[in-house]
């Protein structure tokens, strides 16, 4: 059986529950040439598959970031053409995790090699779930993924704020919470 037919057959049996998505990396990570393909199912397959591939995705890089490193042509090239919510929330989260890396590096963990191509597709994608009719994680992920961007970007700023401030009153508890955070942020000076 390929390996391609192995991952789908694996990831039939992945659920919700963060023991069996954990479960599910763990095993990509002791097969890392797996990745490649859990990322592509997970941006190009639809529910349940896709969704179960990005959640699997999104722990394998809260385990290892760099595991995604050398997929990033792929990753945010795929961005723009996801429609599962549960999907999105995931990749929105990864987006959020390679801007903190890139941004505010961490001792010993290396910073993504994220070009201004991989930048523009992330803040694209980014501005699209944050002005769709999306649940508030994914808002919430691509709002301090925008704030990121924005530090070298600086017309970010300006659209990010406009865009909250117009969405705060209608936004629920953890949207304000969230934009509230972001736009204190905005108001200082760099």
């Amino acid at each position: 059986m390929d390996p391609n037919s192995q991952l789908l057959q694996r990831l039939d049996h992945v659920n919700a529950s963060r023991y069996e998505r954990l479960r599910m990396a763990r095993e990509i990570q002791l097969r890392p040439e797996w990745f490649g393909n859990l990322l592509e199912i997970g941006l190009y397959h639809d529910q349940p598959i896709g969704s179960r591939a990005a959640w699997v995705a999104e722990f394998v890089c809260k385990q290892d970031l760099s595991t995604l490193f050398p997929h990033l042509d792929a990753f945010t090239a795929g961005l723009a053409g996801l429609h599962a919510d549960s999907a999105i929330r995931a990749m929105a989260k990864i987006c959020e995790m390679l801007a903190e890396a890139y941004f505010i590096p961490k001792a010993g963990n290396p910073a993504p090699p994220l070009s201004r191509v991989h930048r523009e597709r992330m803040s694209s994608a980014c501005f699209d779930w944050l002005i769709g009719p999306h649940q508030v994680a994914p808002k919430a992920y691509s709002m301090r993924t925008l704030y990121l961007l924005g530090l070298e970007e600086t017309w970010i700023h300006g659209e990010l704020k406009a865009i909250l401030q117009k969405g705060y009153p209608k936004g629920s508890a953890g949207y304000q919470a969230r934009a509230r955070r972001i736009l204190k942020l905005l108001e200082k000076p760099r």
